[in-house]
């Protein structure tokens, strides 16, 4: 497999590149000396990423359940009978990314292996039990959902009797660069998530896996920072651009074309975007101290994720009394964490650094 003619950036796309390298790089020296010691506030972000990198990677792929939902199923999860598709894929989706999480260290890339996690992937799915574990024996290609319930073609893949080849070529490709490092470990793995994504070898899944596999990558390369916040989040946060970098990338596929500065420059910027998330994270936590219990930081997380919210939302989705929302609100505001406009019944809060 040639990648080399793919990766042959012009020289203002190539210091783009460098430059949103250095900024990961930059980050990821400075969050190593940070996760040996806050390992209370770390697991409480591990939770929090989780739940989030389950529901938006699930809603990407169709799904519906938010990440609310998604956190009550986890917690009846030994309870309840998994009758629908949704709640199939969720705890598919868990198992496989806590194995990662777990057992990174232990686990090679390997067709054994990707074979294996795409099994865990689709255990519960009672439609793709024939095909688990397996490549492709039907043609695929790669399809847009959107929540209108439409659906776009984004590009072919491969075909199938060619599908077993070219994963072993890319396999084998990725171990070959990360051991010898000739190029730097992100853009090795955004190359082999954007290859993964052509070739499409799984019946169904697909999607999932490229970004469960972006987690084990980078945790393999020592970027232990994604198990903290979700990057699933920022892809859903930006799903059209997801596409269309894919498109535009895609569209060449197999010629002298085909490069993958697009994809690439899209990839970077959903890490250092993930990046900027976490350092606005750790900045609060590092520069304000102060003694939140679980249900006040699960208050500020919540605002966080949805920018501007009121009373009632709170109460909907976070299951806690109004008036004790009122007093956490209170003591967020007083502490400088978030910001009030309005009053009465009107009254918003806002995230400490959005526009008013």
């Amino acid at each position: 497999m040639d990648i080399s003619k793919k990766t042959a950036f012009n020289p203002r796309m190539f210091q783009e590149i460098i430059t949103k390298l250095s900024e990961i790089d930059l980050f990821k020296g400075n969050w190593d000396s940070f996760e040996t010691k806050e390992t209370k506030y770390l697991k409480e972000l591990r939770e929090i990423a989780t739940i989030q990198s389950i529901g938006s990677s699930t809603r990407i792929e169709g799904a519906t359940l938010n990440d609310q939902e998604v956190k009550q199923l986890l917690k009846s999860v030994k309870i309840n009978k998994l009758d629908k598709r949704d709640e199939q894929e969720v705890i598919g989706y868990y198992e496989v990314l806590e194995t990662i999480l777990e057992h990174y260290g232990e686990i090679d890339l390997s067709e054994r292996y990707l074979h294996q996690l795409h099994s865990i992937l689709l255990k519960y799915s009672d439609k793709d039990q024939r095909h688990k574990g397996q490549y492709k024996n039907l043609s695929n290609q790669v399809v847009a959902n959107y929540l209108d319930g439409k659906q776009k073609i984004i590009f072919k893949t491969t075909a199938p009797h060619l599908t077993s080849n070219e994963m072993q070529q890319l396999i084998d490709w990725t171990n070959i660069q990360l051991e010898t490092k000739v190029l730097h470990p992100v853009l090795i793995t955004a190359v082999f998530v954007y290859e993964f994504l052509s070739i499409h070898p799984y019946q169904d899944g697909n999607g999932r896996m490229s970004r469960l596999l972006t987690t084990f990558l980078l945790m393999k390369q020592n970027y232990n920072f994604v198990e903290y916040v979700s990057f699933e989040h920022v892809i859903e946060e930006r799903k059209d651009m997801y596409y269309k970098a894919l498109m535009e990338t895609q569209k060449h596929r197999g010629t002298d074309q085909e490069l993958l500065d697009k994809w690439v420059i899209f990839f970077l910027n959903c890490l250092t975007t993930l990046v900027q998330k976490l350092k606005g994270k750790y900045e609060v936590y590092n520069t304000l101290k102060i003694s939140l219990n679980a249900r006040q930081k699960e208050v500020l997380e919540y605002i966080k994720q949805h920018r501007i919210i009121q009373v009632k939302d709170l109460e909907e989705n976070l299951q806690y009394s109004r008036n004790t929302l009122k007093k956490d609100l209170q003591y967020l505001v007083k502490e400088g964490l978030i910001l009030a406009t309005g009053s009465g019944s009107g009254v918003k809060y806002h995230c400490k650094e959005e526009e008013l």
